[in-house]
């Protein structure tokens, strides 16, 4: 899967959503210490890298202002999890020798002025009302989800793979905890991002567990 044409796909998706239909489909580094040759990655795999770090910074940006602006527990838990995650892919960045597209880690900066324009749209989606912002969480993971498939599909390396691995167990609980929140209120959850089979077999599984914290049951 090419990451790059799902995000430009999600925006375009985006700009259209509304309630109707809810929302729909998303280093000037220091690696410090013995590193690994950025060489010995393919440049997909050290693309698809550096827009993991700054996708995963995205989710946890987004959950803290929806947090800030609701006060919904879930988005607190969730963007402590997604904290974990894009530190997890730093770790890979620094692993590999790969510049670290997050220069500033301050809420709503990106390196990519896609991901700025993502944010922006999910935040102002997201700030219409709770039930708004619960559709644009379980938004993001069910694109995280896809991303991470194809990020898992596009690299030859074990540990890369096994990393995105877990990432997507957290992302998979995280749309568990949202999709149930809105199914709460009596409301028929529809696939946004991925095939309605697949979205229903996830949030009628058990919760996963695995070597990266997961996170995301949080409550109202």
């Amino acid at each position: 899967m090419n990451i790059q044409k799902t995000l430009i796909a999600s925006m375009i998706a985006v700009t259209c959503m509304g309630m109707a239909a809810s929302p729909a489909s998303f280093a000037q580094g220091q690696g410090g210490g013995a590193v690994m040759s950025v060489q010995r990655l393919s440049s997909t795999e050290v693309e698809t890298l550096r827009f993991m770090r700054e996708e995963e910074k995205l989710a946890r940006d987004v959950y803290i202002t929806l947090h800030n602006q609701w006060g919904l527990a879930v988005f607190n838990n969730i963007s402590q999890s997604e904290q974990k995650h894009t530190d997890r892919i730093k770790a890979l960045l620094q692993t590999y020798g790969v510049a670290d597209p997050v220069t500033n880690d301050t809420v709503g900066v990106f390196q990519d002025s896609r991901l700025l324009g993502l944010y922006t749209q999910l935040v102002a989606q997201g700030q219409k009302s709770m039930l708004d912002a619960l559709y644009v969480g379980a938004f993001i993971e069910e694109t995280d989800i896809s991303d991470l498939q194809g990020a898992i599909a596009g690299t030859t390396h074990a540990d890369i793979a096994n990393t995105y691995s877990n990432l997507m167990k957290g992302s998979r609980n995280h749309l568990r905890a949202f999709v149930g929140l809105i199914e709460g209120q009596g409301i028929d959850y529809a696939a946004q991002a991925l095939p309605q089979a697949e979205v229903d077999a996830i949030a009628n599984s058990e919760a996963e567990r695995g070597n990266i914290n997961a996170g995301g049951r949080g409550r109202r």
